[in-house]
């Protein structure tokens, strides 16, 4: 028999994105517990401790969009700036949420996907939220954020490891957007409007992979530990 963890990669996560629940919410955050400690140790079952209880204090209180967006953000932006190829030896891997919190840190795909995650977990609606693909021209590189869209025609907010303020993205003239998705769609953008859709999110190779894992494979442990320091 598979070892207990094996499938353990997605538990509530598998809920948000198939609609259906999994476990019971004890179940499911006493499971990502022992998954978490028995690969990255007990710093890591800490973390993973904390976001649970962001999550389910949120479900509980019933939080507004925006206070959902500030609590997370501000959550997942503690964590430690690290690229794919130091963390997992490849050039571009993008992590689970449990194993993001789990290693510590990750690169701005990362922060973006485990915060996408934890807001469709908190009740925000997926055509509110989009992944976006963007050039972070001060730094001249490719980079990731979440936009949130509080209605269809409203300048959206986004949420960024590199800045910690949520702005509208028009206070945001250092990102220039690529393309953009969420669960469903994918868009390609023109300059800084919402987009010309695509067709499906499934066209990413990399989304594909990641909810593969999020259903059926084991947690990944990191090339390094960066609990004990890079």
């Amino acid at each position: 028999m598979r070892p207990f963890y094996y499938r353990l990669c997605g538990l509530a996560l598998l809920g948000v994105l198939l609609g259906v629940p999994v476990w019971s919410l004890e179940e499911e955050d006493s499971a990502m517990r022992t998954a978490v400690q028995s690969f990255y140790g007990g710093k890591a079952a800490h973390r993973l401790l904390e976001w649970r209880r962001l999550v389910r204090e949120g479900q509980g209180a019933k939080w507004s969009e925006q206070e959902a967006i500030r609590r997370v953000n501000g959550f997942f932006n503690q964590l430690i700036f690290i690229d794919d190829i130091r963390l997992w030896a490849r050039e571009d891997y993008w992590a689970t949420p449990l194993e993001f919190i789990g290693a510590g840190g990750g690169d701005c795909e990362d922060f973006s996907l485990a915060k996408y995650f934890s807001l469709r977990e908190l009740g925000v609606p997926d055509d509110k939220l989009r992944l976006v693909y963007v050039k972070a021209l001060e730094l001249n590189q490719f980079h990731m954020v979440v936009a949130y869209y509080p209605t269809p025609s409203a300048v959206p907010l986004i949420l960024d490891n590199l800045k910690p303020a949520i702005l509208p993205a028009s206070r945001r003239g250092d990102l220039a957007p690529i393309y953009s998705f969420n669960g469903q769609h994918l868009w390609l953008m023109k300059e800084r409007g919402r987009g010309e859709l695509a067709g499906t999110s499934s066209r990413l190779s990399l989304w594909n992979e990641l909810r593969s894992r999020i259903d059926t494979t084991r947690l990944n442990r990191p090339a390094i530990n960066l609990d004990k320091g890079l």
